[in-house]
């Protein structure tokens, strides 16, 4: 399983805003931490803020911030919210042409380790990723002050 960097963006974008808690930050301020495109993250900031995950305020003292705690933001489902296509192999999708696709073993293995996979990171939440004694080594890290 190949994680996108849409995904990977959108949780790096909310553990940035977790460790700030209540404090505004601004999408220049996340590229600039994480050392990646200011234009990446302006779709991503958008999806996030659509979907809930964060609060944006337009304006000259604006930014963003998590708009939902910690430790009620799942990691398994934002994924599945974020990631377009969780088609392993080609016979999970609709437009299957694989002919060994009736009698073939696979489709039912990468089915059962897709389940495991997300299995695994339901069980965890934004909290969990920026746990209290890893808080100042993160903040270090992405050099917020």
């Amino acid at each position: 399983m190949h994680i996108t960097r849409y995904t990977d963006y959108s949780l790096r974008v909310l553990i940035y805003l977790a460790v700030q808690g209540e404090r505004l930050t601004t999408i220049q301020e996340i590229a600039d931490s994480y050392e990646i495109s200011k234009n990446h993250l302006m779709k991503v900031v958008h999806q996030l803020n659509k979907k809930g995950y964060i609060e944006t305020i337009r304006g000259k003292k604006g930014g963003m911030r998590l708009d939902m705690a910690p430790d009620q933001i799942n990691i398994g489902v934002l994924v599945r919210e974020t990631e377009q296509d969780l088609n392993m192999v080609e016979c999970f999708s609709s437009r299957n042409a694989c002919k060994i696709a009736p009698v073939c073993g696979l489709k039912s293995m990468f089915g059962e380790a897709l389940r495991a996979f997300f299995e695994v990171l339901d069980r965890y939440t934004l909290a969990d990723v920026i746990q209290d004694q890893h808080r100042p080594q993160l903040l270090r890290l992405l050099q917020v002050a």
